[in-house]
């Protein structure tokens, strides 16, 4: 290894498969490790060193916040989770899924989204009771959250953005309303 620059050594060190995201984090990692490794600078080192960091830790969380942007899409309906997971996809975020709140709640704790796109009506556990809970999470990066339901009076909307909300969409809602309140979103 001697010679090499820190990216190709960072490329050539053994790692142990945490799940699928986060194998995919790493290799993003090492592509922009490599990337970074043209230009000088203590930017540039910063930016490896937090890459290498997390990569020998082997966090998944630590992967994640370096380069991959997560979104959790939960909803009852399969054919609306994989319709959101290819919008989220589409806009540079790895798609999760999960069919209630209960469910999607157990994921948050094991690994917190970026974002979560969230149906209002479910079994088990609603998108109510789910995003509550979830907003009592202590977390350092909180993620956004968006109401994707059938729900459209004033009043729920109101409910929805009270319990910790950050957006709102009614459904039925096409792909091109969805991607423009995702956008929206990431702009600020």
């Amino acid at each position: 290894m001697e010679g090499m620059t820190l990216a190709e050594r960072l490329a050539h060190t053994p790692r142990t498969s945490i799940d699928d995201a986060s194998a995919e984090a790493e290799a993003d990692i090492v592509v922009d490790a490599q990337d970074m490794d043209t230009h000088s600078g203590a930017a540039s080192t910063d930016a490896i060193v937090r890459a290498a960091k997390a990569m020998r830790d082997g966090s998944p969380e630590h992967v994640r916040q370096a380069s991959v942007k997560t979104c959790l899409i939960v909803d009852d309906s399969r054919v609306i989770r994989k319709v959101s997971s290819k919008i989220a996809k589409s806009l540079g975020y790895h798609p999760i899924e999960a069919q209630d709140g209960q469910e999607a709640l157990a994921r948050c704790k094991q690994s917190m989204p970026n974002l979560v796109l969230t149906d209002w009506n479910m079994p088990e556990m609603d998108g109510l009771e789910f995003v509550q809970k979830l907003r009592a999470i202590p977390t350092p990066h909180a993620p956004t959250i968006v109401f994707c339901t059938s729900k459209g009076d004033a009043e729920d909307i109101h409910e929805g953005i009270g319990a910790g909300a950050d957006d709102y969409i009614v459904k039925p809602f096409d792909e091109g309303a969805l991607r423009a309140k995702l956008q929206k979103l990431e702009r600020g």
